[in-house]
């Protein structure tokens, strides 16, 4: 499943929308008040489907995942140098970025692909496309994205 993820241009707060390959909406993603980032995402009637909450207070950047009210797991940059690298304690996940922080690869604990992920170049706000393997990850794999852009956005700021 490919999914194409979009920043909002002119949000007060972070806001993206995520389409399918027919261009069609299946996420809603908005920025809330809070300490740190705290990004809500829903489906395209409106429901809540999940939340990345950036946990403050933190040596390195970390969010946890929560998919409803459920918790999924966190999150975590690893100290690395040239390439970034995340450690996720969900299903023994890791992920792992290019040099220039342009592309990364969601792996499972077996080394299998569960996910890539693109930046696209020369646009205003930050794009990118995801392309999932499993169709039961694409949410998580989202929410993965959406950690990994707002922890690159504070570093920015």
């Amino acid at each position: 499943m490919r999914m194409y993820f979009k920043q909002r241009l002119f949000s007060w707060f972070d806001s993206y929308d995520i389409y399918n390959e027919q261009g069609n909406p299946i996420y809603v993603v908005k920025g809330q008040i809070s300490w740190g980032h705290c990004l809500k995402i829903f489906d395209p009637y409106g429901n809540e489907a999940g939340t990345v909450k950036e946990q403050i207070f933190t040596f390195l950047p970390k969010f946890e995942i929560y998919q409803g009210n459920q918790y999924l797991g966190c999150i975590k940059k690893e100290f690395s140098f040239l390439k970034p690298r995340y450690d996720i304690d969900y299903n023994g996940w890791h992920i792992d970025g290019s040099f220039m922080e342009w592309d990364y690869k969601i792996t499972d604990a077996a080394g299998g692909m569960v996910a890539s992920i693109s930046k696209e170049l020369f646009h205003m706000t930050d794009q990118y496309v995801i392309d999932v393997y499993d169709p039961q990850n694409p949410l998580i794999a989202l929410m993965f994205v959406l950690a990994i852009d707002a922890e690159k956005c504070s570093r920015n700021d």
